[in-house]
């Protein structure tokens, strides 16, 4: 084994990198590690705003890029894109050696990832393991965290669950979630700075909207979309939007959008810098989708979340969280309740926005004897 720990970290979104990148950059600055990216899905995509520049301007060493398709977006195109992701994955792996693989939340490309890390003997790290969702995210991230030989996870209720999976409790760490640190931090500029960068109105507050797709409901994303918009329509507020990711019924998030009018003084945007979407969540009146970003960050500035149809319906819930289906009236009520409540306290139950220190003092101290990845349940 080498003195210096070669460490892979696994990257797919925009989403993925702008929760992991500071940790990333914290890693990168330890001796004890040498930290590189192997990019792949939507970072190489185009029409995702070619999101591994983000990387490379992060200043964080790229190791590979795994190109997968990310254009046809459905349900068969998702499953024969991890094939495409685990075949990639292997060969760079092989090349590599890495001695750990370090994968985040849900996503195909992670699920793919570890399945090449396990056969070549490669130990994988996987964050954010022992969440609950509902829908299709859930069964991929419980089978990410039984390929992996180390877990970080971010709340005691995640811990507890991975070790009724049969995870050995000494292999789960609760380092809370990384896409708090240094949150506040990023959007530090005051509301009237942010509303000019993000080309906001100024006299006004603002909704942001973020929506993606569920993959078994990915035949009513349009109408999905549509109720959404029908209900900021009542609100007349203008709207940031931000386009969603490359999951089956994506399109027709996409379709809707380009058929349905936006309330006066709204902007719909492709992609936003991590700071940008900071600031966003920050100053804006309330948020309204479907995003993890509604669970997870956005009550690091007490900021009111209406939570639409069934992404997110399981996971631990901040305050300020209005569950609601997706159905107009049910949205439209529930975004007035939201605005006349306003900002709530500033506390967030998924960590201290000091998870890049717990995971890094980890990475460089995590025994690596061969002999943990031969896995077995603890029950």
């Amino acid at each position: 084994m080498s003195a210096v720990r070669q460490v892979i970290y696994l990257s797919g979104s925009r989403a993925d990198f702008g929760l992991m990148r500071s940790t990333l950059q914290l890693a990168a600055r330890c001796p004890a590690l040498k930290v590189q990216v192997a990019v792949t899905g939507m970072h190489l995509s185009a029409v995702h705003g070619h999101t591994v520049d983000d990387i490379r301007a992060a200043g964080l060493p790229l190791c590979g890029e795994v190109p997968v398709d990310v254009t046809t977006r459905t349900p068969a195109s998702m499953a024969t894109s991890l094939g495409e992701c685990l075949q990639g994955m292997t060969r760079l792996l092989e090349a590599q050696r890495p001695d750990f693989l370090v994968l985040l939340g849900d996503r195909g490309e992670m699920l793919a990832g570890a399945i090449a890390a396990l056969h070549l003997g490669i130990a994988s790290v996987h964050i954010h393991g022992g969440e609950r969702s509902g829908t299709v995210d859930e069964p991929v991230r419980h089978a990410i965290s039984k390929l992996s030989t180390w877990h970080m996870v971010a709340t005691d209720a995640s811990r507890a669950r991975l070790i009724r999976m049969g995870e050995m409790p000494g292999h789960v760490f609760v380092t809370g979630a990384p896409g708090l640190d240094g949150l506040a931090e990023l959007a530090h500029g005051s509301r009237e700075e942010a509303l000019l960068a993000l080309q906001m109105p100024p006299d006004k507050p603002f909704v942001l909207a973020l929506f993606h797709p569920v993959v078994q409901q990915s035949g009513s994303a349009y109408s999905q979309t549509v109720a959404m918009v029908s209900a900021l329509a009542r609100s007349g507020l203008p709207v940031l939007w931000l386009e969603p990711n490359a999951d089956a019924g994506s399109l027709e998030v996409l379709r809707a959008l380009d058929e349905v009018v936006l309330p006066a003084g709204s902007r719909r945007v492709q992609h936003l810098r991590r700071d940008a979407f900071a600031s966003a969540m920050r100053h804006c009146a309330a948020m309204l989708g479907n995003s993890s970003a509604g669970i997870i960050e956005a009550a690091t500035f007490g900021t009111p979340v209406i939570n639409v149809g069934d992404r997110q319906r399981l996971r631990e819930r901040n305050a300020q969280v209005w569950d609601v289906a997706a159905d107009p009236e049910g949205i439209a009520v529930a975004l007035l309740a939201a605005l006349s409540q306003g900002r709530g306290p500033c506390e967030n139950l998924y960590g201290d926005g000091r998870a890049g220190e717990r995971m890094v003092q980890h990475l460089a101290s995590l025994p690596m004897d061969p002999s943990l990845l031969e896995k077995f349940n603890a029950y």
